[in-house]
């Protein structure tokens, strides 16, 4: 799969997170809004791949360390996390979604889910401008 791919698949899921939250189906969108960022992130550690190819020879387990639903590690395989730091720091509305965010895990598709926390992960998610997402996209 490739980086558009990936970019695909991230606005796809956002969307159908979008749906799900407007039919009342709160664990499905609380999952697919997670999944969108997951995916965005994984088109991020391909564009550092794509700038850093020696990546894959100086650790040789990266490429297996990429199969992972885990947010913080997609975050540091793409080499992201200063920046997201930074930008948390500087950005109050950016850190808290960040911290709704990390706290999602692959594991959720097995939860009950209520309302208030899927709508809270989605709109940490996708909001404009201080979404995940959209702090994703500026890097994908």
């Amino acid at each position: 799969m490739d980086r558009a791919h990936w970019q695909q698949l991230s606005r796809e899921r956002v969307k159908d997170a979008e749906l799900l939250l407007g039919g009342g189906q709160w664990a499905g969108a609380y999952y697919l809004a997670g999944y969108a960022v997951e995916c965005g992130l994984k088109s991020c550690v391909l564009a550092f791949v794509e700038r850093n190819p020696d990546v894959i020879f100086l650790d040789r387990k990266y490429s297996e360390k990429c199969w992972t639903h885990d947010i913080g590690v997609l975050v540091a395989l793409a080499d992201l996390q200063s920046s997201r730091v930074a930008d948390s720091l500087a950005n109050p509305a950016l850190e808290v979604n960040w911290g709704i965010v990390l706290t999602w895990s692959e594991k959720a598709r097995y939860e009950l889910i209520g309302e208030a926390r899927a709508r809270r992960l989605h709109e940490a998610v996708a909001h404009d401008p201080n979404g995940v997402l959209p702090w994703i996209r500026m890097r994908w």
